[in-house]
């Protein structure tokens, strides 16, 4: 028996019902001559509508790159994401962030820095880009290393008030592990500094971005404020350092080219459950190429799980094909939310096989950087930060008892057993942290 919905309906012999209810009702015109007041009832299907915000369908109709800003706590790289969605805003290559919209966690609005990465995206006249806003702040360095490793390039964020601070050398130093090779640096807060200042914070910069394996004379560096640029006051400084911003992008950071040829790899940043649906799991695409219907495999921590992808997006946009390159999120069908986990990968069957050991390159912060003061000593358990994955490590090395941090990388032998465990392999120097990837290399699982 179908179900019915009660309206309450007041009538008039002239025109058609009116509803007193507070939910939406169906108007059904009325024969009576006479005022007069009935209910009436409705079948409920017959309220039907055709949804208005029916999600868009991805057209792919220029080159995707992914980008992001890095740097210090508090130098601007969120206010300068917002700037750039408002000024592209205007000419609808992008749709407006606020500042609010992007730094949404409770946490990050209370405490006024950005936490968690976020993801938008907007269009040049050349490009479609995905941008990774990443945090500043030293303790959430491992989302930074998350961000950063989905980037084809990036936009080094220093404010000229300050110059390099402790921060913009420790993103440097990861990106340059992580495999970004390049680079644009904007210079924030100019409205802030005089002359004098914006030409010696270019040129310790420039002294920086060579220290760090950079060609600091090659670097473009350009000069603005994304404030001016978000409240819409003094140009010269505000919108048109964006444009100018914009478009050195897209002539310095080349179009990566993809591994579309290889079986699809996707390690997973976060995982969501939409009740009814299933399970969504998101990331960069790696490599391959992702369709729906699609069998998968994900994989990851001594766990695998066989699948289908029933359903891919991108920036709420519904995509039919997703490439390498692509941010995307995947619906997972028969996977429940508590099965997988950040650091695990969405792959093709087959083509991925759990390891126990790889042999990294390590580095480790000198004091001047924010590192130790201390030697290593045998036991110690670092951290250990791979793309998305982060476990706990231990030093199971021979010979000596303790390490000097005057040295300051090595390579080293991994055993990811749990706790993972690490034995010295050839190491001529000293320390730790990322394990670095080649420009374009995926990810070892």
């Amino acid at each position: 028996m179908a179900s019915t919905l009660l309206g309450r309906f007041l009538c008039s012999g002239s025109g058609p019902l009116k509803a007193v209810a507070s939910k939406p009702l169906v108007a059904v015109p009325s024969a009576a001559a006479a005022a007069c007041r009935f209910w009436v009832v409705l079948p409920r299907r017959c309220l039907a509508t055709p949804n208005p915000a029916a999600k868009k369908v991805y057209q792919r109709e220029k080159p995707h790159c992914n980008i992001g800003t890095i740097g210090h706590v508090d130098h601007g790289k969120t206010t300068l994401t917002a700037a750039i969605t408002k000024v592209l805003a205007e000419e609808k290559l992008a749709a407006v962030k606020k500042y609010e919209e992007i730094d949404n966690a409770p946490e990050e609005q209370a405490r006024g820095i950005t936490i968690n990465v976020a993801h938008v995206e907007y269009s040049t006249a050349n490009r479609h880009y995905g941008h990774t806003d990443c945090p500043g702040h030293a303790d959430y360095i491992k989302n930074m290393i998350t961000g950063t490793s989905q980037m084809d390039g990036a936009i080094l964020v220093v404010a000229a008030t300050d110059g390099a601070m402790p921060q913009t050398r420790e993103h440097l130093l990861l990106a340059k592990q992580i495999g970004i090779e390049h680079i644009v640096v904007y210079l924030n807060k100019a409205d802030a500094a005089d002359k004098e200042m914006l030409e010696l914070v270019e040129i310790e910069l420039r002294e920086l971005l060579t220290e760090h394996g950079y060609k600091g004379d090659e670097v473009p560096i350009v000069t603005g404020s994304a404030l001016c640029a978000l409240e819409g006051r003094e140009p010269d400084l505000g919108k048109d350092s964006i444009l100018k911003l914009l478009d050195t992008v897209d002539s310095h950071i080349p179009t990566p080219q993809r591994d579309l040829d290889k079986p699809f790899l996707m390690p997973i940043e976060s995982v969501y459950s939409i009740p009814g649906r299933g399970t969504v799991v998101t990331g960069r695409l790696d490599r391959g190429i992702v369709k729906k219907g699609m069998e998968c495999e994900i994989v990851g921590y001594n766990k695998f799980f066989k699948s289908t992808v029933t359903g891919i997006e991108m920036f709420h946009k519904i995509l039919e094909e997703a490439q390498a390159g692509d941010q995307l999120g995947a619906l997972i069908r028969g996977i429940k939310r508590d099965e997988v986990r950040r650091g695990m990968v969405l792959c093709k069957p087959g083509t991925i096989k759990q390891h126990d050991q790889f042999e990294a390159q390590v580095y480790v912060l000198k004091k001047e950087e924010g590192g130790r003061e201390r030697p290593i000593l045998k036991r110690y358990q670092p951290m250990v930060v791979l793309d998305h994955l982060g476990l706990p490590g231990q030093d199971h090395r021979r010979g000596p008892r303790q390490w000097s941090c005057r040295a300051r990388t090595a390579s080293w032998l991994s055993d990811s057993s749990s706790p993972w465990r690490w034995s010295r392999a050839s190491a001529s120097r000293s320390a730790t942290a990322a394990a670095p990837r080649a420009p374009g290399s995926s990810p070892k699982c």
